[in-house]
């Protein structure tokens, strides 16, 4: 059943359809050190070049993350010099940016379990607020608290891959960062209740084993219900103590990959393009209507992108089911290729994915930028069709 939203949340603020999202986690590895993927993709020092690369395929909006642990390297002090040459460059060149204020990393002192997680967090953006509006007043300002708090609190709370470096605590950091995340719109919205609030979570399917039990459908389809369970807390439906509310939900955005539909208790991916689709692998679009249908709200597709030779069929299907979404008359409000350059690895920075528009040329410091013709042209030939779909439903 939809639930009601305002008119407010339905005017779509997005410059343009398709978005570039830059790699931008400092969180701490499974080995326990410390990553900037900012500063490894060389994004920080070509920023001037990298937001003129997106002119060519009228690209005019942007995610950006402030790296917390970068700006509060001490409680309540924050250094805002990077994010300020950061947001003039793309005011400079005509690119609207959307602010990610955790993408993965908290500052050394603190992880989600600390007491002081959502205080110190609700702070940094009052802060942040405070910043951006005494430069830019009058901008539309669409920020992302915290993002993918589902993978993270797995990542953290379960599987040792950062910080806190827990097991069967996914839970109890899930809580712990959605405190900080409620804290912290409410915070925000009191300075400036204009401000929009982007959710970015990932969006999957998972499925039980062919033949499966009774017992084995009933836990696949508990732990896909699950994937909701931080924005149901932004809402308030579960966990109302946090003081999650509905005028919480705002835009709602979904990251997926091609290993976002996967076989329960195993690590048994279902393949996107197989020749015989497995029949419990279900099209984008359906899990985007999904999406939609449980919330009410306008959504959009925060991340998306392939490794390697398979990037211009990943980005063709994009396109073809975000068009197929518009046709359903779903406010679809935009697209996100994450990452538009590529970015190593987290945990082994000496492999890098080879997933974004532009590879890197590691001959160069910072690395290079070398388009990726074939995705590029079936870029240009999804924005395309995503077009068309838009001209048919006007």
């Amino acid at each position: 059943m939809l639930v009601n939203s305002t008119t407010s949340t339905h005017i779509n603020p997005f410059q343009s359809f398709w978005w570039a999202g830059y790699e931008c986690t400092d969180q701490l590895n499974c080995f326990g050190n410390r990553v900037d993927l900012l500063r490894v993709s060389g994004h920080l020092q070509l920023l001037n070049e990298d937001y003129a690369h997106l002119h060519s395929f009228a690209i005019r909006t942007v995610r950006e993350g402030i790296q917390w642990s970068q700006v509060e390297k001490r409680a309540y002090q924050y250094d805002w010099s990077v994010v300020s040459d950061i947001m003039a460059e793309g005011h400079r060149q005509g690119i609207q940016q959307v602010w990610d204020l955790c993408h993965f990393g908290y500052p050394d002192d603190l992880t989600p379990l600390h007491p002081m997680f959502a205080r110190r967090f609700a702070a940094l953006c009052r802060a942040f607020v405070h910043f951006y509006r005494a430069q830019y007043p009058d901008d539309t300002l669409i920020v992302t608290p915290i993002n993918e708090v589902s993978f993270m609190s797995w990542l953290g709370g379960d599987a040792c891959g950062t910080s806190p470096y827990c097991t069967k605590q996914g839970w109890e950091v899930k809580v712990g960062l959605m405190r900080a995340y409620i804290e912290g719109v409410a915070a925000m919205r009191e300075i400036d209740p204009t401000i929009r609030i982007l959710t970015t979570e990932p969006l999957v399917q998972i499925v039980p084993p062919m033949n499966a039990t009774r017992q084995q459908i009933i836990n696949a389809a508990i732990a896909d219900e699950n994937q909701f369970q931080s924005v149901d807390m932004l809402a308030g439906r579960i966990a109302p103590e946090l003081g999650g509310s509905p005028e919480y939900l705002d835009i709602l955005g979904f990251n997926y990959y091609y290993n976002n539909q996967w076989i329960d208790g195993t690590s048994i991916f279902l393949g996107w393009n197989d020749d015989t689709p497995d029949p419990r692998w279900l099209p984008l679009r359906h899990l985007l209507m999904k999406a939609y249908r449980r919330y009410g709200r306008p959504i959009a597709l925060t991340e998306t992108s392939h490794p390697g030779i398979d990037r211009p069929f990943w980005i063709d299907m994009i396109g073809r089911e975000c068009a197929a979404v518009l046709q359903a008359g779903v406010p679809l409000f935009g697209a996100c290729i994450y990452p538009i350059v590529d970015r190593p690895d987290w945990d082994h920075l000496d492999h890098w994915h080879h997933s974004g528009l532009w590879d890197a040329d590691l001959s160069l410091d910072p690395p290079g930028r070398v388009l990726v013709e074939p995705y590029a042209n079936a870029f240009r030939q999804a924005q395309e069709v995503v077009v068309e779909a838009g001209l048919q439903i006007s």
